[in-house]
């Protein structure tokens, strides 16, 4: 049976290596935002926060109506710059006492689509792991999902990291889902990452 789930769009961070605030940037039609934005708001997901800190005011604007939907909400984290974990602890506060598991997701990984959102609920429905990750050959990836049994731990989570340690420190709770294209793990952290992505997005635009 599938259980209640809460999708945690993480859009927060100053964009450091990159050199300006990314999710605005323009990529195959759509500010990059708005890829992860529209998987997340396409899938079965019950619900959307939506995480944003540096720029919130601008980015939130240039959204306009993509995030007016009934189960879409923007926060703003006013901690970002202290790191991804103050961003999750931000979207899970919201949600921890009306969804009993939350997926984690990130902004800048326009690749991962509905498809691959709602295969991940689909194998976590049918199992009782109570974290489930994308993997493809031993490589994990995002998004991640967790059951509520570990949002004490998600909460207690600091820095600039998001919860790695807590799914390796936990093997036997973690249900790993193969995925044959291991190119929806790709982001863009770098401006040479623009190019390689967009070429990417057309050719599955076109197909």
């Amino acid at each position: 049976m599938k259980t209640p789930t809460a999708g945690i769009l993480l859009a927060a961070g100053e964009s450091t290596r990159f050199g300006k605030p990314k999710q605005l940037l323009t990529l195959g039609g759509r500010f990059l935002i708005e890829w992860a934005l529209a998987a997340a708001l396409g899938s079965n997901l019950d619900h959307i926060v939506l995480v944003l800190g540096c720029e919130h005011e601008q980015i939130a604007r240039c959204l306009g109506s993509s995030t007016a939907r009934s189960k879409c909400e923007i926060i703003v984290n006013p901690d970002y710059r202290s790191g991804q974990s103050t961003s999750l602890r931000a979207g899970l506060l919201r949600v921890r006492h009306d969804f009993p598991s939350a997926m984690f997701l990130l902004g800048d990984q326009p690749l991962v689509d509905a498809a691959l959102i709602n295969l991940l609920l689909e194998r976590c429905a049918g199992s009782e792991k109570p974290i489930c990750v994308p993997t493809h050959r031993g490589t994990r990836g995002n998004p991640t999902l967790f059951a509520r049994q570990f949002y004490p731990e998600i909460l207690k989570l600091a820095g600039d990291k998001g919860a790695r340690d807590i799914i390796a420190a936990h093997p036997d709770q973690v249900l790993a889902v193969e995925i044959p294209d291991p190119l929806v793990f790709l982001d863009i952290d770098r401006r040479e990452d623009v190019e390689k992505i967009a070429a990417l997005l057309e050719s599955r635009q076109s197909l």
